[in-house]
């Protein structure tokens, strides 16, 4: 998969540095990947959920949510936020899951 941008995972990882390491692994796993649908993604990370058209996923323990767009045809992840779980709840962020 190619993860699309790097950019909000380094701003995540700077927003919350005790989940910087969890950032990167997620990073790295996920730019090995070659997910073909939800359950491919379930494979690697058995705790993603599906929101409209987002994928949430839980990071370091459910203290963080990444939440993402994945195109499966093009193999492309695009972040869209990195979130304590207290913001994820706000649910502020579910606009954004409406359309990409």
């Amino acid at each position: 998969m190619r993860v699309i941008s790097r950019k909000r995972l380094l701003e995540g990882a700077r927003n919350y540095p005790q989940c910087a390491p969890a950032l990167d692994v997620w990073y790295r796993v996920t730019k090995k990947a070659a997910w073909k649908n939800l359950v491919d993604v379930r494979r690697t990370f058995s705790s993603a959920v599906i929101y409209k058209n987002c994928t949430v996923f839980n990071i370091k323990g459910n203290q963080f949510r990444l939440i993402a767009w994945i195109n499966y045809k093009t193999q492309k992840v695009f972040i869209k936020y990195v979130l304590t779980h207290a913001d994820y709840n706000q649910g502020d962020w579910k606009h954004e899951c409406n359309g990409s």
